[in-house]
């Protein structure tokens, strides 16, 4: 297998980061919340603390308020190297996983869709156990994202740009958990590769 890197943060989404009515609807990072563990299920991903407590993300299919899309991005994957990407294009000092990503890796390039397509493997720090990720596919960045690295002034050909820029896995990626496999926690420091 080819090691990309090391998972430096999890966190889920506990309400939508898409806020307010159109035309008025913006980009708010609040619900974003680091987790210490991250419940891989094959209905999307929870958030678990060392106290025990869980948090259920947005994109799981049990959450109140889904936003759950058949499976297809139950779970979303970005790397620290996109991040220096969009911190050097917008001028801004961006914080990792801002862009609302459960699981975001330690990574030197850029990622494309087809460098880590259509197989992604999780290796367990302690353990040494596998974990499985299939159904990979790019992360298609919002206006509302677009629009808040850009600033509230910007005018639409500045955030057209910005859409621009961040498509192709810029923003990240989404996977699920591949089928058969049972529930497993994923935690930072876990490592992702590529099969061979």
């Amino acid at each position: 297998m080819k090691l990309i890197g090391m998972i430096q943060r999890l966190q889920i989404q506990r309400e939508p980061l898409k806020v307010g009515e159109r035309p008025n609807r913006r980009y708010d990072p609040s619900p974003l919340l680091a987790v210490d563990g991250l419940l891989l299920t094959a209905e999307g991903a929870i958030g678990v603390l060392d106290d025990g407590g869980q948090w259920i993300d947005v994109h799981h299919a049990g959450h109140p308020r889904t936003r759950h899309s058949g499976g297809l991005n139950g779970l979303s994957i970005g790397f620290t190297s996109h991040y220096d990407h969009m911190r050097a294009y917008f001028g801004r000092n961006l914080p990792g996983g801002i862009a609302g990503e459960n699981i975001l890796v330690e990574y030197a390039e850029i990622m494309s869709l087809a460098e880590i397509s259509p197989r992604l493997v999780i290796e367990d720090d302690f353990s040494g156990d596998l974990v499985y990720l299939t159904g990979i596919t790019v992360a298609a960045p919002c206006v509302e994202f677009s629009q808040f690295l850009a600033g509230d002034d910007a005018d639409p050909e500045v955030i057209k740009h910005a859409l621009q820029f961040l498509h192709g896995g810029i923003r990240g990626f989404y996977a699920a958990l591949e089928p058969g496999q049972g529930e497993v926690i994923i935690h930072p420091g876990d490592r992702l590769y590529v099969p061979d």
